[in-house]
């Protein structure tokens, strides 16, 4: 095939789905196309990505956003193109560093519309500037976990080059070159309106580039699951005396176990009875005593001592599944609502609250209420 054409066993052997499918490269070399079980590889490793790619865009959204698992195949990129009817937003992001190769994702103009809406706090915007770049920054996020999650899978960094968004038709989609091209298509969900979906397409040297790491990545794992295979002999000569310990351990720990029983319940007891302990009641101190004039002196001491003061804007928790899925660009939402007092905080301890002011260039505090002293002792405990 020299003039860029797909012969008709080519188009038959896409229709029927084989399991690899062979590409004249016009040279006189060929080069394959991805197996059935490359593209389950794919389609897995993309799946482990959706839920932190979810929850990103849920906190950006203020909405429910669910990516489904994506179907992955091969195809032609004018069949992509074809494929695609009306205007789309179109976001190319390729990889630059780590792993190199085209890449982009689409939209219907309805799909970036909405994600454009809502990111922006109004509803049935025209698709302008103001809202692809809206939609670039929800790409933004998706692809800094991608980025995040196969470097960790790979064992590099990865980066990817600045979203470019625009719009386009079907037809001028922005498509890897090549015969052959990757597509991932994801049920999207978004809470409040009707589903749609994300389409990424990887360029197929990317997508090769991508599994030969990953599977590098996990040769190790049957070598060392041979290992402990290779001394069954001294396995075997260990193992009386392992359970002898064992048991001896566990009769130990029943007889306490018994005797502690027996003895909370008015049985018995198998060894010598202890008398109960006598227990009074605790005597406070007065929490606010007068000082003294000795006090009052040797803390005078102290006034030259430097100490940490720090202003806390809020704070937020989340699993470690999420904190590894952080990228540039991720928005962390704080347990603080907007115009909340912010907590200063002395040797990491609570003492006031302020709101936030500016001096000249630089930020700073005032303070608008003091943290009782009962609280702050209540907070040292």
């Amino acid at each position: 095939m020299s003039d860029g054409s797909l012969s008709q066993d080519e188009i038959d052997a896409l229709l029927q789905g084989t399991e690899s499918i062979e590409m004249d490269q016009g040279g006189g070399g060929a080069a394959s196309g991805i197996s059935e079980g490359e593209a389950s590889a794919l389609s897995e490793l993309l799946r482990g990505i959706t839920e932190s790619q979810s929850s990103n865009l849920s906190m950006m959204m203020s909405k429910t956003v669910s990516l489904g698992d994506p179907q992955v195949s091969l195809k032609a990129p004018q069949e992509v193109a074809a494929a695609e009817q009306g205007e789309m937003v179109d976001v190319r992001v390729d990889f630059s560093e780590g792993l190199v190769g085209e890449h982009s994702y689409f939209f219907s103009k309805q799909s970036a519309s909405i994600i454009a809406g809502l990111m922006m706090g109004q509803q049935g915007n025209e698709l302008d500037e103001a809202a692809l770049s809206a939609v670039t920054e929800a790409v933004s996020q998706i692809t800094g976990t991608t980025a995040t999650a196969l470097g960790n899978k790979v064992g590099r960094t990865i980066r990817m080059a600045p979203p470019d968004a625009r719009k386009c038709e079907g037809a001028q989609l922005r498509l890897p070159k090549g015969e052959f091209c990757v597509v991932a298509e994801y049920p999207l969900n978004i809470e409040g309106f009707p589903p749609s979906r994300l389409t990424e397409v990887f360029s197929l040297a990317l997508v090769k580039d991508i599994l030969s790491m990953d599977g590098g990545a996990e040769a190790a794992a049957p070598m060392a699951a041979a290992q402990p295979a290779a001394r069954p002999a001294m396995a075997q000569r260990a193992a009386p005396a392992m359970q002898q310990q064992s048991a001896a351990q566990s009769m130990g720990g029943m007889a306490g176990f018994q005797q502690t029983f027996g003895q909370a319940f008015g049985a018995p007891a198998m060894g010598p009875v202890v008398s109960p302990p006598n227990v009074q009641p605790v005597q406070f101190a007065n929490l606010q005593p007068a000082p003294s004039s000795a006090e009052q002196g040797n803390i005078g001491l102290l006034m030259d001592v430097f100490m940490e003061m720090t202003v806390e804007l809020g704070r937020t928790k989340r699993p470690i599944k999420w904190i590894l899925g952080i990228g540039e660009g991720t928005i962390i939402e704080l347990d603080k609502l907007a115009g909340e007092p912010v907590d200063i905080l002395v040797n990491h301890k609570l003492i006031a609250k302020g709101e936030v002011v500016v001096i000249d260039e630089n930020f700073g505090v005032r303070v608008t209420e003091i943290v009782s002293q009962i609280d702050r002792m209540g907070d040292l405990s």
